[in-house]
């Protein structure tokens, strides 16, 4: 690599070679090459000796054909199984069912959070702290009457 003589700051450039380098590494010189492999075994192409029997169906089960005028219900589509148009965009049942989802687990969390002792200690506390406060504007109310 050399630097620029006109600007020593700068970062050398690579030096190129005068010929093109190969983008493949060349093999060894004792390496097989391609002829050299042998041929894997010959498999000659046989029928099976028992074909496979044709499966008929059972007495015992019945045909099961729709009669006429009877209507089967459609197959659900794509959006109706994974929520999703096959644009990737959310169906409405979709984003709905997720929003009731998270605000069931909310609500049951603050539920439980509720039961716990700290809880009910946070809320002792406060209706004590809204009774003094109701307390003393009381007392402020009959000094100011007075």
């Amino acid at each position: 690599m050399t630097t620029d003589p006109r600007d020593p700051d700068r970062a050398p450039e690579p030096e190129r070679p005068d010929h093109p380098v190969p983008d493949v590494t060349p093999a060894e010189p004792n390496s097989p090459t391609v002829p050299d492999v042998p041929p894997g075994p010959d498999i000659p192409d046989v029928t099976p000796a028992d074909p496979e029997p044709e499966v008929e169906p059972s007495p015992s089960v019945p045909d099961v054909t729709p009669a006429e005028g009877v209507v089967r219900a459609p197959s659900p589509s794509i959006e109706e199984i994974t929520g999703y148009t096959e644009a990737g965009v959310p169906t409405f049942e979709a984003v709905r069912d997720k929003i009731e989802k998270r605000l069931g687990t909310a609500m049951g969390a603050e539920e439980l959070a509720r039961e716990t002792e700290p809880a009910r200690t946070l809320e002792e506390e406060f209706e004590d702290r809204k009774k003094a406060a109701a307390d003393k504007l009381a007392e402020i109310r009959r000094s100011m009457s007075s």
